[in-house]
């Protein structure tokens, strides 16, 4: 059996894509803190809606590894039902190995409703409160990628780090979700001090470190300080800034779009997880952050986080015809 490139945990989860066809959006003076708003207590008319299994930002990172040649495999849970299948279908169609997935008798898969419109997204969030078991490590895989849990999660990271510490080869690559960022650093020390590879935006970067500042670099700084090797910020339209292990930092612009982008979700899993799996087939991280970019410009022009996923030629055929100015800079 050859060795698994990367190992994700976390959370999978069926998403219905609903189109709205009447909504309003409300944003501050700076277009920040947007609110989208329809008609209390009307009938919302919707245009169209298309049901998406097997997302969530782990399983989007081993699909998107699969896609690019890598062996991955998925750590989730699903319910013993319709949905459950469905998700188990999309892995084994993707070639992600599901040995590692477990199957509850008793909650169903996790199901969240996707409100699209125009280009942006709101998801309405429930996560199962599965019985969270560590997987065999005993393979040793190169990366784990960890993720998006549900509320009662928290003794599990730490057993997770428990079980780490016996397999020091493998890497650790975090995205917390919002349950994990919410938790904080000290209850979850143990976590960012294992971490070899941090992703997280702007946004989020200034909820970990209980910060306002706006200064990347500064920003990058602080997330090392908790123990993480690298670290990656994410800035919307601005790109995003990555520091390695030397404390050397790189600012990699956006890909342009090469239309409009459709809808916007799992951008961010689609940067992360390609940044990840070209680390592990051996590039530096701002070379890999600037294929994560690719990827993410993609993945904006389908409906999901998975249909507009590359596979390595293609983004290297991206590459290829990258613009002059498509290159990390120094900080």
């Amino acid at each position: 059996m050859a060795a698994i490139d990367m190992l994700a945990i976390g959370d999978i989860v069926t998403e219905p894509f609903i189109r709205l066809k009447e909504a309003r959006v409300h944003c501050g003076i700076d277009d920040e803190n947007c609110e989208i708003s329809m008609r209390w207590g009307d009938k919302i008319p919707y245009e169209f809606f298309v049901l998406v299994p097997a997302v969530g930002n782990a399983s989007n990172a081993a699909v998107a590894a699969a896609r690019l040649g890598l062996n991955a495999a998925l750590r989730a849970y699903i319910g013993k039902e319709r949905y459950g299948e469905e998700c188990l279908q999309v892995l084994k169609s993707e070639h992600v190995d599901t040995s590692f997935m477990v199957i509850d008798p008793v909650r169903p898969t996790n199901y969240h409703y996707v409100l699209w419109y125009e280009s942006e997204r709101t998801i309405l969030v429930k996560h199962e409160e599965y019985d969270y078991t560590v997987p065999d490590l005993s393979e040793s895989p190169k990366w784990i990628y960890f993720s998006s849990l549900a509320a009662n999660s928290e003794p599990y990271h730490h057993e997770l780090m428990n079980a780490l510490a016996k397999h020091p080869s493998t890497k650790l690559a975090f995205q917390p979700g919002t349950f994990q960022i919410r938790l904080g650093t000290e209850k979850l020390a143990d976590v960012y001090a294992r971490t070899d590879l941090l992703f997280c935006n702007k946004e989020e970067a200034q909820t970990i470190l209980n910060s306002h500042e706006h200064d990347v670099a500064m920003l990058l700084n602080g997330l090392r300080a908790l123990g993480c090797k690298m670290a990656v910020i994410t800035d919307g339209r601005n790109g995003s800034y990555a520091m390695d292990e030397s404390g050397d930092a790189w600012r990699a612009p956006m890909y342009p779009d090469p239309k409009p982008p459709l809808e916007r979700t799992g951008a961010g899993d689609a940067s992360a997880a390609t940044t990840v799996s070209y680390i592990i087939k051996g590039l530096p991280v701002a070379e890999a952050l600037l294929r994560g970019h690719i990827n993410s410009a993609s993945v904006v022009q389908e409906i999901g986080a998975q249909k507009g996923l590359l596979t390595a030629e293609q983004i290297e055929e991206w590459y290829s015809r990258r613009p002059a100015d498509f290159k990390a800079t120094a900080l």
